[in-house]
């Protein structure tokens, strides 16, 4: 519901074109129409926005990119244009960094914002956002704890949906009873340097939905990222990861990978922004990734540049139209298709069996 009547007239109107789009244009409709969980890299170009809309028609976001009216703006047109949605019923802010929160106060005066989860204001902050953003409106604030899920409606007849808090503030959940030390890849673990920025206090959030699995860590950091999975893999196989960091080689620790083997992997990159030389070089050796996408072309001046295929890159120039990936988990959660629209690509993977 909007906060008033100006506003609601305005959205009113939007979504009324929007409906008039959606009659006329085969495949704009996600979620409740057609059963699919789908999700929506949104291009803010080096920093976070990941957009889920579930079978039952709900929204999560994960992340606001940058403060100014671009990130937002991009954020509110993949939302109503393509989701076809109207409101963010969950947003999820995972870390207390420009790139990741700076979006959310000017988002929350452009759509109904319900509940917010983050990490609250907590002892030994490294980075604090500010009043802007601990008073931006919306319905509810929660602070997540590990082993918290977010209260997803589900819908008849879909395979169960579930969005697991794994981590928060260093906190990890509880190894599951039953599951074996994950010995033999952990020996090969070597530590980097300490990260004291709130990256390390990053939410990691595990997506599932039958089978289906998808790893979304934040920012989380190298030394941190091996607790994920050392002594036990507390986050099981999945298909689809978010490249942590935006490849950023203080993240993307090769343990996580060579455990979570996941299927496909996307980096949410920018054009002079993470892909780094090492972390394309770990996915590259990583046996089970069968595809790569990045949200943008690496660029980087100084000649470290390692890109996938032409296809799997939404953004080829710096100055770019913000053009996104988009992944639709099948309605029997057996299958998962993943489109680059500015190329014209798209692609189906199976979903693996879980052991």
């Amino acid at each position: 519901m909007c906060w008033n009547t100006s506003r609601c007239a305005g959205w009113v109107q939007v979504w009324a074109a929007v409906v008039v789009v959606a009659n006329t244009v085969s495949g704009l409709w996600a979620g409740v129409r057609d059963g699919r969980l789908d999700i929506y890299w949104i291009d803010v170009e080096g920093g976070a926005a990941t957009l889920m809309v579930t079978p039952a028609g709900q929204t999560i976001l994960v992340d606001t990119g940058n403060p100014g009216p671009r990130d937002p703006d991009r954020i509110v047109r993949t939302l109503v244009e393509q989701a076809g949605c109207q409101k963010i019923d969950f947003l999820v802010i995972t870390h207390y960094h420009r790139d990741h929160y700076g979006g959310a106060a000017t988002l929350a005066t452009q759509v109904p914002i319900d509940t917010l989860y983050d990490n609250g204001r907590f002892d030994g902050m490294p980075d604090d956002p500010g009043r802007e953003y601990f008073e931006f409106p919306c319905r509810k604030r929660i602070v997540i704890q590990p082993g918290m899920r977010l209260p997803v409606m589900q819908r008849e007849g879909s395979p169960p949906l579930e969005i697991l808090c794994l981590a928060a503030r260093q906190q990890f959940i509880d190894p599951p009873a039953g599951v074996p030390e994950n010995t033999a890849i952990c020996q090969s673990h070597r530590d980097k340097e300490r990260d004291g920025s709130d990256n390390a206090n990053s939410i990691v959030l595990l997506v599932r939905f039958g089978m289906f699995r998808f790893l979304d860590a934040g920012d989380l950091t190298w030394n941190l990222e091996k607790r994920l999975v050392c002594p036990v893999n507390l986050v099981g196989e999945v298909d689809v990861y978010q490249v942590t960091h935006h490849g950023l080689d203080s993240s993307n620790n090769p343990v996580v990978l060579q455990s979570i083997k996941p299927t496909v992997a996307v980096m949410n990159n920018g054009a002079t922004k993470g892909c780094m030389p090492e972390v394309f070089a770990t996915l590259k050796e990583t046996p089970s990734l069968e595809a790569i996408y990045q949200v943008h072309r690496n660029v980087r001046p100084d000649g470290s540049v390692n890109n996938t295929a032409d296809e799997y890159i939404a953004n080829d120039e710096v100055a770019c139209k913000g053009e996104g990936i988009v992944l639709s988990v099948a309605a029997d959660a057996t299958s998962y298709e993943v489109r680059v629209p500015a190329k014209g690509h798209r692609r189906t993977f199976a979903v693996r069996a879980k052991p």
